[in-house]
C-alpha cells in the first residue's frame, strides 16, 4: 500500500469513526447515563466488532452483496427497524436507580449490533472497496487493523463526552430531555442511510 493510499485509508476511518452515527450516539447517551468506566465493554464491542465485520465482509460477504442485492436492501431495513426500537428505548430511559436493571450495552450486544448497524455497513463495503480492491487476506487484515487503531479511540471521546455532561443532566427532567434528543439524533443518523445525498 502506497502512502497516499495509506493517508488515504487512515482520514476515510478517522472520518467515520468519528462522525455522529448510531454507534457514537448511543456512546454518547451511555456515558451520560452510565460513566465511561460501565461503558468501556460497549466501546470494546464496537472497535473489536467492527474491525471483524470488516475482515469477514471483505474475504466473502460483499460477494453475497453482489450475487444477491436484495440481501442488503433487506439487511439496510432490518437495521433501520432495530435502531428505531434503540432509539425508543432511549427515549423512554429514566435515571438509573440503585438496584435497578438499567445498564449499558455490554461487549457481545455492541458487537452483534454492528451487524445491524446501516453506517457500520456502508462503512466496511467502503473501505473493502476502495483501500482492498484485490480482496487479498493482507489488503484486507491491513484495511481492518487501521480501523481497529483508530475506530476505538474516535468512538471513546463520544463516551467521554457523555460522560462530561452527566453533572448538567443531573435532574430527571434534563436527563429525559437528553436522552429523548439522543433518541431524535439516532433517527436523525439513519437520513444519509436512507436518502444518500441528502446530507
Amino acid at each position: 500500500m502506497t502512502y497516499e493510499l495509506l493517508t488515504g485509508l487512515a482520514a476515510f476511518a478517522f472520518a467515520s469513526s468519528i462522525t455522529p452515527g448510531p454507534n457514537n450516539m448511543m456512546l454518547l447517551a451511555s456515558g451520560a447515563n452510565f460513566g465511561f468506566r460501565r461503558s468501556i465493554p460497549h466501546m470494546l464491542g464496537i472497535g473489536i466488532g467492527f474491525t471483524l465485520m470488516i475482515v469477514l465482509v471483505g474475504i466473502g460477504l460483499i460477494g453475497l452483496f453482489d450475487a444477491f442485492p436484495l440481501s442488503h436492501t433487506i439487511l439496510k431495513f432490518a437495521g433501520v427497524g432495530y435502531l428505531l426500537w434503540l432509539a425508543w428505548k432511549i427515549a423512554n430511559a429514566g435515571m438509573p436507580k440503585a438496584g435497578s436493571n438499567a445498564r449499558p450495552m455490554n461487549f457481545l450486544q455492541a458487537a452483534a449490533f454492528q451487524w445491524v448497524n446501516p453506517k457500520a455497513w456502508q462503512m466496511a463495503l467502503t473501505a473493502i472497496t476502495l483501500y482492498a480492491p484485490d480482496r487479498s487476506i493482507w489488503a484486507i487484515g491491513f484495511v481492518a487493523g487501521v480501523f481497529g487503531l483508530i475506530n476505538l479511540p474516535s468512538v471513546s471521546t463520544w463516551t467521554v463526552l457523555g460522560q462530561q455532561m452527566q453533572r448538567v443532566l443531573s435532574s430527571p427532567l434534563r436527563l429525559r430531555s437528553f436522552n429523548i434528543f439522543m433518541a431524535l439524533l439516532l433517527v436523525a443518523s439513519l437520513i444519509p442511510v436512507l436518502y444518500p445525498g441528502v446530507l
